[in-house]
């Protein structure tokens, strides 16, 4: 049985805001008496919007309304009607995040994506959906090598590293297009990014907001900025402004990268012949043709991205139902949830011993903290076919060792292994869990980084439960 349905992306970032609609043609790949396994065959751009600066009012607030209105201009341009939407996501990125109304805007937006994923995605979230979006987990799972994406927005440069399919780290920096903005007809600056000043008052290089800018002026805080993406794959002495220009985190060195992709609207600049290059009311022409001349492109082998600008939502959110009965541990007073993002660990991360499994946990749940604030994360795992007993024992240890900081605020926990064994894992956590604390844990679910996951309440005399993953379509 074959369905296709209309699936929206909406990406409201430091920056730009922009959405893309996309036609899904699915199929039930399973038996006639078994339960569905719907699995996309086809995915097709029908609708590319118009790309607009995110608007906002003053510095703080999202405003809302002009997002609403520029949305409701692209779907009648669309000839497509809201109401023809079933399924979408709508993320909020990059500086966009943080802003004062975010978690009002996704509630305002939900009318515009239909059954939707919908999310605030901090830096190391955004750069796992931008990384995906640009292809470079596909390359790396297809040519068994690393590759790390450059996700180079207004703001912010975000950074995945994947390696065979595995995603084993992520970055953010405080370098963007916009860090530097002025006026393109006139060219006088009216705006410099405090980190950008904070350099160039070191440097005592004569740029400074109301005057005019000019290629060669702007160009010694281009190249640190350069210098700086450089040394986030190892490439140079470490510069002086690197530590600086760190959001949250930098890769760590212990992978060998062999590969490099670029997204986001700085990689748009980089074939461009800009008569102007500063037509965009920013420095991202001048950071863009920096990048493309420098040693990340002569040292590395630089894979070809499939979107730039559009990488972070590129389609929407496909959604496969799947059930998870006989062998689960549940606490039904937290149940339902909707829109968990799934933090799924590596391969390699899963043969650490205990202490070590704890301190990865620990820090890869720090990826989907927002401005230090803590959200649920349903912990997605393959396990082991036939565990013993001590292995399932130090994995529950490790699980409630990594998640301390988040059960000690007594956010639910949910893991969800592949293998069947979430019966032993689960009771074993009940063990090691604090009295009477909220968990579940599922088994016979595949999941991956960058799916959302809806928990509904127990059927079949509490012995199931029903599971939608959804996974963004890129």
């Amino acid at each position: 049985m074959t369905e296709s349905m209309l699936s929206v992306g909406i990406d409201l970032g430091t920056s730009t805001t922009q959405m893309v609609i996309s036609k899904l043609t699915m199929n039930n790949m399973a038996s006639a008496f078994t339960i569905p396994r719907i699995e996309i065959t086809k995915k097709e751009v029908i609708f590319r919007s118009d790309i607009i600066f995110t608007p906002l009012k003053e510095h703080k607030i999202i405003d809302v309304e002009a997002i609403k209105t520029f949305l409701d201009a692209q779907y009648v341009k669309s000839n497509i009607k809201k109401e023809e939407i079933q399924i979408g996501a709508v993320i909020i990125t990059g500086e966009t995040a943080r802003k004062d109304n975010s978690s009002s805007v996704l509630q305002a937006m939900s009318g515009y994506a239909g059954d939707f994923v919908v999310a605030t995605a901090g830096p190391d979230l955004e750069s796992i959906i931008a990384g995906k979006g640009a292809g470079a987990q596909t390359y790396s799972k297809e040519h068994h090598t690393s590759v790390v994406n450059f996700d180079i927005g207004g703001g912010t440069t975000n950074l995945a590293l994947f390696n065979d399919d595995d995603l084993l780290d992520t970055a953010c920096f405080d370098i963007g297009g916009r860090l530097i903005r002025l006026d393109p007809q006139t060219r006088v600056i009216h705006y410099i990014a405090p980190k950008l000043k904070e350099i160039i008052a070191k440097e005592q290089w004569p740029i400074k907001e109301g005057m005019v800018a000019t290629a060669s002026l702007l160009t010694p805080i281009i190249q640190v900025l350069v210098s700086v993406l450089e040394n986030c794959v190892g490439i140079g002495e470490e510069n002086l402004y690197y530590s600086l220009l760190i959001t949250n985190k930098g890769l760590k060195r212990d992978t060998d990268i062999e590969c490099l992709s670029f997204s986001g609207g700085v990689a748009d600049c980089f074939q461009e012949e800009q008569l102007d290059p500063f037509k965009y009311g920013d420095i991202g022409c001048l950071l863009g043709q920096a990048i493309a001349v420098s040693r990340l492109f002569q040292e590395k082998k630089v894979i070809p991205s499939i979107e730039t600008i559009r990488a972070t939502v590129v389609g929407a959110g496909s959604h496969t139902t799947k059930v998870s009965g006989s062998t689960i541990t549940y606490d039904a007073q937290i149940l339902p949830v909707k829109n968990v993002p799934v933090l799924k660990l590596a391969k390699v991360d899963e043969t650490a011993d205990a202490e070590m499994l704890a301190s990865v946990i620990q820090e890869k749940v720090e990826w989907f903290t927002i401005d230090n604030e803590y959200q649920m994360v349903a912990l997605g795992l393959i396990g082991k076919k036939s565990p013993t007993f001590q292995e399932i024992i130090d994995l529950a240890k490790a699980i409630v060792a990594g998640f301390a900081k988040q059960i000690a605020q007594k956010a639910p926990l949910i893991v969800i292994v592949q293998e069947d064994n979430a019966k032993s894992l689960g009771q074993s956590l009940f063990s090691y869990l604090p009295e009477n604390y909220p968990f579940v844990c599922l088994d016979g679910i595949q999941v991956e980084n960058g799916d959302y996951i809806d928990i509904g309440k127990p059927i079949i005399n509490g012995s199931v439960l029903p599971v939608v993953v959804k996974t963004l379509v890129f």
